[in-house]
């Protein structure tokens, strides 16, 4: 019987030759109708066009493959989309707030009401506009789920599902349009390269066209808008930075839609004025997190183990609010449930992506090399692969590239076919992507990942050459110096230094792992991949300590943050559990609280379970301290219970001419939040 299956793909040759032949026919009848109906004519073939553009789309959008298209279970994506939740509001300017830290406090609910709104309504007009907007930028944290947004979006238009009063939509990203940087087009013919269907079409300026541009954060494109060429003809050829500039402008094609993604750091790089709307990504609520894994799992029984576990760590759960990484915790606690070793469930960020590792080490094992899922995991040849993909991992983590290209690879000794054997054989860590022209675009499944293995590499280094990869000379430590400091102390400071002198906190995860690397339990993990440094309590100690230093030197909320975060990777609470204790025996007092007891306060507040629908300054403290201290608490907070008098009071103060220790940018969300709660 033939299956399913095969009837979907006789039905699609079936469209596709009948279309191919109604398209030629077509060509003959304009050549015909051209001389007396040209109107007529261009109507009827853009028809024919605008069926073709939606087929080629639905074809490429129909499928999705979590990890790598290479690892051959493509699943319909419309079975496994689930609603991301995304707000309306907010600037293209750039935010300096780490990553990490919006992770976290995109995982609660608003401190103030947010307008939300649906994928298919981005290009609506909501209530209050009497303009349709031409330019959307949509930001959001890596893995968050704006490129599977715009393909859900661009897959209900080719089906027929929503926004049909656009004609076209042309999806690009900006890893495809680095490879065409030292090349010139015209609009046209841009639009022509990459979307053939659309040959014998020039005067797209008659129909409503939407131009999505993915990935702006990964743009090499020198998007000059101070020193731009002006451009007002869609059949003139230019740069590609040059085009896309114009059409930004809108002095290029002035009538199209265009929506641009982005993460929040490179949001700036377009003008605020040619931006009439911004959103936000903001992941997975709670409920959509569950939501996940019960499509991902049918077997109801290991979606909630799973959902169990996930929420016994809140460091986990609240990484979960990013879909890519639920994908991988899903990866990850399959595997370990199934075993018949009881093996304990991972705690940490760098246990999870430890058993990650392991699992794709597996599947290489048993698919390409013929072994069994109980041999040892890592051969020769795949600890050469990792070392490989740690060094480029890291060299591009300094450079700020998430993507790479021939010249990327050369420089980190990978040539182009290693490259391609890599991907091939780790398809769910490294993928391989095709542009116009068949260039190769490479990267790493998700920017975590590539974190990891940038650690992996930092430490592996340390271990086996003495090399500290964070100074800028790389000084070889001789053999007696590192015995003389056991364990990797002097790397593990200026690991934590680098990263607290990070304006982004673009290094926060990275110092997470290279951390909880040092743990001896998680190198007993990596055993066949890494070296064991015989670590010693007593070495972690010194690192632990330092930490704490730094936490007491008063440092800005998202760095004392990461700074918990990693003394969790370290399996030291102390300082955390010492102010539980206080909080349930009710003997707090924040008047003795030292600089690192008030972070571990602020930690414990913005990290607990509960959303901080009202928060009561005045049980902690009603002081100016309590005000300062509390701040990222009370900005996350829903509702803020008393001492409106004393915020009004600072204000004032401050206004004239008093020092209350709050900087303008503290001064002004202070008041944002009075005028919000008063």
């Amino acid at each position: 019987m033939i299956s399913q299956m095969c009837y979907i793909v006789l039905f699609q040759l079936l469209e596709d030759n009948i279309v191919t032949f109604v398209k030629k026919e077509l060509q003959k009848i304009q050549k015909v109708l051209s001389f007396d109906y040209p109107e007529f004519a261009m109507k009827l073939f853009a028809a024919l066009c605008h069926h073709e553009v939606k087929s080629g789309l639905k074809k490429r959008y129909q499928s999705m493959f979590e990890g790598i298209a290479k690892a051959g279970r493509p699943t319909l994506l419309n079975q496994i989309y689930t609603e991301l939740y995304i707000t309306e509001g907010g600037t293209g300017e750039v935010n300096q707030e780490h990553e990490v830290r919006q992770i976290e406090t995109a995982s609660r609910s608003p401190d103030r009401p947010e307008t939300t709104i649906r994928q298919e309504d981005i290009f609506k007009l909501s209530p209050g506009r009497d303009q349709p907007i031409r330019t959307v930028m949509t930001k959001g944290v890596a893995g968050i789920g704006k490129t599977v947004l715009t393909k859900k979006f661009t897959l209900d238009w080719a089906e027929d599902k929503a926004n049909q009063n656009i004609q076209f939509i042309f999806p690009f990203t900006f890893r495809e349009l680095n490879v065409l940087k030292e090349k010139k087009f015209s609009l046209v013919e841009l639009v022509h390269h990459f979307f053939n269907e659309t040959k014998g079409i020039s005067n797209f300026e008659q129909f409503q066209v939407l131009f999505i541009f993915d990935g702006l954060d990964e743009s090499r494109l020198p998007l000059d808008f101070h020193k731009m060429e002006i451009l007002t003809d869609v059949t003139e050829s230019t740069s590609v930075d040059v085009l896309l500039t114009n059409l930004i402008r809108g002095k290029l094609l002035p009538s199209a839609r265009l929506w641009i993604t982005t993460r929040p750091a490179a949001a700036n790089q377009i003008p605020s004025e040619c931006v009439g709307m911004v959103t936000e990504v903001r992941g997975f609520t709670d409920p959509q997190k569950e939501e996940y894994f019960r499509k991902r799992f049918t077997d109801e029984e290991k979606a909630s183990r799973i959902i169990s576990n996930m929420k016994t760590s809140r460091s986990l759960h609240i990484m979960c609010h990013i879909p890519v990484f639920c994908w991988i915790t899903a990866t990850v606690l399959e595997d370990l449930l199934k075993a018949t070793t009881g093996k304990e469930l991972p705690k940490t960020l760098t246990e999870m992506y430890i058993h990650f590792m392991e699992v794709q080490a597996k599947v290489k094992k048993v698919k390409y090399d013929g072994g069994s899922e109980t041999d040892p995991h890592w051969s020769p040849e795949s600890r050469k692969m990792i070392e490989s993909l740690g060094k480029l991992a890291f060299d591009q983590l300094q450079k700020g590239n998430l993507s790479f290209y021939e010249s990327d690879l050369t420089e980190c000794g990978i040539d182009i076919r290693a490259a391609s054997v890599y991907s091939g054989v780790f398809t769910e860590i490294f993928k391989e992507e095709r542009g116009l022209y068949q260039n190769k675009v490479f990267c790493f499944v998700h920017l975590s990942v590539q974190e990891f293995l940038a650690a992996l590499h930092v430490h592996m280094s340390f271990v086996k050459h003495g090399v500290n990869l964070l100074e800028e000379k790389h000084p070889t430590l001789n053999w007696s110096t590192i015995f003389k400091h056991p364990k990797q102390q002097y790397l593990h400071q200026s690991a934590v230094n680098k990263t607290l002198e990070s304006p982004n906190g673009h290094l926060d995860l990275f110092l997470r792992f290279l951390l909880g690397l040092s743990v001896q339990t998680n190198q007993t993990l990596l055993r066949g991949l890494l070296t064991q440094t015989g670590s010693s309590s007593q070495g972690n100690q010194k690192i632990v300590q330092y930490i704490k230093e730094k936490i007491s030197e008063n440092q800005s909320a998202e760095k004392s943050i990461n700074l918990f975060h990693c003394l969790n990777e370290l399996n030291d609470h102390s300082l955390v559990e010492e102010i539980q204790q206080s909080l349930s025996s009710g003997s707090l007092s924040t008047g003795q609280l030292s600089p690192a007891h008030w972070s571990a306060l602020v930690f414990i507040l913005l990290s607990s379970e509960k959303d901080l629908d009202v928060f009561d300054l005045k049980k902690y403290s009603a002081s100016e301290e309590a005000l300062l201290r509390l701040l990222p608490v009370v900005k996350a907070s829903n509702k803020v219970l008393s001492f409106w008098c004393g915020y009004i009071e600072v204000v004032v103060l401050k206004a004239l001419g008093h020092d209350t220790g709050l900087n303008a940018d503290e001064l002004g969300e202070l008041f944002s939040i009075a005028c919000s709660f008063t």
